[in-house]
């Protein structure tokens, strides 16, 4: 674990104004992407609990525990890698269980699982679409950005993306707003020229409250949460997101 850097910490969103066009909402002209589940399809890992003798079912509330202590982090001024989180995370929640293998070992059963993950079938042909429409593509993640350069890699969309960022490199985790700042920064533009595209409702919120538009991603038909406030765009896949930016 290690504590903010006062170069992190002095991070602040760009300022430059750019009124609205009289004829509405602009397109953006850079899309961030969230990686975790927005893009990659991290089904696969109940898998891996069950390959140790877990339940399939801690896969999902490992995750969203692993996200929680991130956050946690993040609020005290403070930050550690998604990695270490995770496998610390896993290392605590698998403890008492019956598993099949040691715990270190079911650990890194579990970890290496990532690196075999597929994308959502959705993504090539989405990606695809949208890099058509002259929109420039990054990435911002709460995790690696080596785990998100070999998920593209397999999925044959890496070149799509000018760049590849992560918050390890910002010193927050999202939903903080330097974490957003970090990336307009490194992208040289203003927070309403770029648009937030991810399934996570806080992340939407997140973005929005540091002055991006955003764009949920909802495959699941499920509501939004009425706490978090509202994406400028809805979208059932990254197919539909493109027809609806084209």
């Amino acid at each position: 674990m290690t504590d903010m850097s006062s170069e992190h910490l002095d991070q602040t969103l760009p300022t430059v104004d750019h009124p609205a066009s009289p004829d509405g909402p602009r397109p953006p002209r850079l899309l961030i992407f969230d990686v975790n589940e927005t893009l990659s399809d991290m089904s696969p890992m109940a898998k891996r609990f069950e390959d140790v003798g877990a339940p399939a079912h801690l896969a999902t509330t490992w995750f969203a525990g692993l996200l929680r202590d991130g956050f946690a982090l993040t609020a005290v001024d403070s930050s550690d890698s998604f990695a270490h989180i995770a496998a610390e995370s896993l290392r605590v929640g698998l403890h008492g269980l019956p598993l099949n293998r040691g715990a270190a070992d079911a650990v890194s059963h579990i970890m290496d699982g990532f690196a075999g993950l597929p994308v959502h079938a959705d993504v090539p042909d989405g990606i695809g679409g949208l890099g058509g429409l002259g929109i420039r593509l990054v990435t911002l993640s709460n995790g690696s950005a080596a785990v998100a350069e070999a998920l593209f890699d397999r999925a044959g969309i890496r070149e799509h993306f000018e760049r590849l960022l992560t918050v390890e490199d910002a010193g927050r985790w999202k939903p903080a707003p330097e974490a957003y700042a970090y990336a307009l920064q490194q992208c040289g533009v203003d927070p309403e020229e770029a648009m937030l595209v991810a399934v996570h409702p806080w992340d939407i919120d997140g973005a929005s409250r540091a002055g991006l538009a955003t764009a949920w991603v909802n495959r699941t038909g499920g509501p939004y949460p009425q706490y978090f406030g509202a994406p400028a765009l809805q979208a059932v896949s990254l197919t539909d997101l493109a027809d609806q930016l084209g």
